[in-house]
């Protein structure tokens, strides 16, 4: 096995439809986040968030339009306050888009070959991050 568990494969019409919805959704949402303050202004968000208004206490999402809509202005601070992982969220948005519409541009894309262990590591590994990234919103930073 490789160093880097991926394969170049070449990329099917329905894989290039796929990923070119992919990347117009988070396109969209990094539209609907550079103009978040705006929308807000004039009441045109979406509803909050079930979670808090049934609990009173965010939920492990909670901020993280907020905090694309800070980084837009540059304030890392008040994004990482409002969503820990925020800032690396919205870097890693850029990166997915540019991987996503390269791919569909010149008919390749990256598929993982991991073992059904890997699989599991990695979605422990994701669920350890959210909810260190929610203890750290609700203990230390107050949100």
């Amino acid at each position: 096995m490789s160093a880097i568990p991926l394969t170049a494969a070449r990329l099917l019409p329905a894989d290039r439809r796929r990923d070119l919805a992919v990347a117009s959704a988070l396109g969209v949402w990094l539209i609907y986040t550079r103009v978040y303050w705006v929308l807000r202004a004039t009441h045109l968000v979406g509803p909050p968030c079930p979670f808090f208004y049934l609990t009173g206490h965010p939920c492990p999402f909670c901020g993280g339009t907020r905090s694309f809509a800070y980084m837009w202005e540059g304030d890392l601070s008040d994004a990482v306050r409002l969503y820990p992982l925020g800032p690396a969220m919205f870097a890693g948005t850029f990166v997915a888009i540019g991987g996503l519409v390269s791919g569909a541009v010149t008919g390749r894309t990256l598929r993982p070959n991991l073992s059904r262990e890997q699989w599991r590591g990695i979605v422990i590994g994701v669920i350890v991050t959210v909810v260190i990234s929610w203890a750290l919103k609700v203990l230390v930073l107050g949100n």
